[in-house]
């Protein structure tokens, strides 16, 4: 269940103006030569993360979808309930011969999730609303994930302790079709409105150079 309540003025406050400015640019962050490159995020609803990165040059799709948990649990419903272990999640699927890696936690951390709330994320609360970096283990994500949230840390642009979790990539499941896309499919719904497409005000205001202002969509075909 999406929640809309006073609560939510955080997270709209959040959106509007991130940290004092965008984050810094990731000081490590080597390019894979590669075409395409994925990278697994949660962070609060997964409605709004798909609709910010789904504005981003270079993603080429992003699904909306559950990790952390098993195949028999990721189902909207039973993720809900905050005991499964899984966390509402993204898949993004990018050209890191346009958008680096680093640069997709640099916009994750600056517009798409507060990385300072722990186990939850403005209006939505549990385990499966936390802020999650999973990481591929067959390149060099962690290291660079790794090197990026210490970089934060120090930097001290955010009011409080990040508390983003990084660990080895699980299954990722796709959510049902009536999740996909829902920020592209229903913009003036109150919960979007308010919540999400602040973040996409603050996305290209922050990174003019990454915003696409004609998204991609994700289709199961895919």
């Amino acid at each position: 269940m999406r929640y809309f309540c006073a609560a939510a003025a955080a997270l709209a406050v959040f959106a509007q103006t991130g940290a004092a400015m965008a984050a810094p640019a990731p000081q490590f962050d080597p390019r894979i030569n590669a075409p395409q490159e994925q990278a697994i995020l949660s962070g609060g609803c997964f409605w709004g993360m798909q609709g910010v990165f789904e504005h981003v040059k270079g993603v080429r799709q992003v699904a909306a979808g559950y990790t952390g948990g098993a195949a028999d649990t990721a189902q909207y419903e039973t993720v809900s309930t905050g005991t499964t272990g899984h966390a509402e999640s993204v898949r993004i699927d990018f050209d890191p011969r346009i958008i680096s890696y680093g640069q997709i936690l640099q916009i994750f951390v600056t517009v798409a999730a507060d990385p300072t709330e722990l186990d939850y994320q403005g209006p939505d609360q549990g385990t499966q609303y936390r802020s999650e970096i999973w990481y591929a283990a067959t390149d060099q994500q962690q290291k660079i994930a790794s090197a990026y949230l210490a970089q934060l840390t120090d930097a001290k642009i955010f009011p409080a302790p990040i508390v983003v979790r990084l660990d080895p990539a699980q299954s990722f499941y796709p959510a049902e079709a009536y999740h996909q896309n829902f920020l592209i499919l229903h913009p003036d719904y109150p919960y979007i409105a308010y919540n999400d497409i602040p973040k996409l005000q603050a996305l290209q205001a922050r990174f003019p150079q990454f915003y696409a202002a004609l998204p991609v969509s994700f289709t199961a075909a895919n």
